[in-house]
């Protein structure tokens, strides 16, 4: 049966390619016989640049374990009454159970429900009230009336 055409140059190709693997081999052992490890190496500088030079002993900080932070930092201890705000009663619907407080500071619009009240509110009431992120945003628990 005699080879196509096709058959030859795959045949043809594929020798040439091993060929080539076989040279880049040669190569990469020459050049391992013939070069210094100290200029396989590569450093890291004082300010995290990539270098060929290794770096200053002198120029060495001493960093502390307890320094590191791996992950979210610690939050700062927060005073609970730094959490109490004040506002005043926009709108409540005592039949649905919710509505909203404007905030006195910040003019935020937060939403209140009837489960966050410690005593009855109606409109336009002083209040203060702590704030909570819900699933929808910003909610008002702990709403007591300013007497």
């Amino acid at each position: 049966m005699a080879e196509t055409w096709n058959k030859k140059e795959r045949e043809k190709k594929k020798k040439q390619k091993k060929k080539e693997k076989e040279e880049r081999k040669i190569d990469r052992k020459e050049l391992a016989k013939g070069t210094n490890p100290n200029e396989t190496f590569s450093y890291v500088d004082e300010d995290g640049n990539v270098t060929s030079t290794p770096p200053d002993p002198m120029k060495r900080r001493l960093i502390k374990l307890e320094d590191i932070e791996i992950g979210v930092p610690k939050r700062a201890e927060v005073n609970p009454a730094d959490l109490i705000r004040k506002g005043t009663v926009t709108f409540f619907n005592t039949s649905k159970g919710y509505g909203f407080i404007k905030d006195s500071e910040s003019q935020d619009s937060i939403f209140v429900h009837i489960n966050g009240l410690t005593e009855e509110i109606k409109e336009n009431d002083k209040v203060t009230f702590e704030v909570e992120m819900g699933p929808k945003g910003a909610s008002a628990y702990n709403v007591v009336l300013v007497k």
